[in-house]
């Protein structure tokens, strides 16, 4: 495994770029039962499908992933991702973690520090999510990270089998809550 490059530092976690020989590892976690109805999906993805994914994603701007590791030991604990609308200038936001590491408050840190990518390097004006209700976990995380909820998709999802609304959650780069890890970062 390669070291990672750190792109900005938070206070446990930091963003790094995505390293492809970490692929099998990404796709472990995406394949995880817990990640798989947090999703809405209903079917893990094969190997040759996602791997073929990384290899266009790398070169499509609009798709932006960071790696999220650990500062104190620089273990790999998730993905976050950027789906950039660039000419509306917001994005969607997604996040994967490790299934070792959930529970610990690594996505709201991890969300937090997309966030401020986001909004003070990448200018984006709003950045919006898709949870299902019942994921109280993640509704909980998003809105320590700064996001609001701004409407539903009814019956859009399932949950253990059953049709579950989508929720809809924004954050605003005027609302997002400080300190800036990137204005940190610059005034250093």
């Amino acid at each position: 495994m390669s070291d990672p490059h750190i792109l900005l530092n938070g206070e446990t976690l930091a963003l790094a770029m995505p390293r492809q020989d970490m692929l099998p590892m990404y796709h472990a976690w995406e394949n995880d039962p817990r990640t798989i109805l947090g999703y809405g999906n209903q079917w893990p993805q094969s190997w040759e499908v996602r791997a073929a994914g990384y290899e266009r994603q790398r070169g499509n701007e609009r798709y932006q992933q960071f790696e999220v590791v650990r500062l104190d030991d620089g273990v790999p604990v998730g993905l976050t991702i950027l789906e950039v609308n660039t000419y509306s200038r917001t994005a969607e936001f997604v996040i994967v973690l490790a299934p070792e590491e959930r529970g610990k408050g690594h996505a709201t840190e991890a969300a937090r520090l997309t966030l401020d990518w986001a909004f003070h390097l990448a200018h984006l004006r709003m950045v919006w999510l898709k949870v299902l209700e019942p994921n109280a976990a993640g509704v909980s995380a998003y809105e320590k990270a700064g996001f609001r909820p701004s409407g539903r998709l009814r019956q859009s999802g399932f949950w253990l089998g059953k049709p579950v609304d989508e929720l809809i959650m924004d954050a605003l780069a005027e609302e997002f809550p400080g300190p800036s890890a990137v204005s940190a970062a610059v005034e250093r």
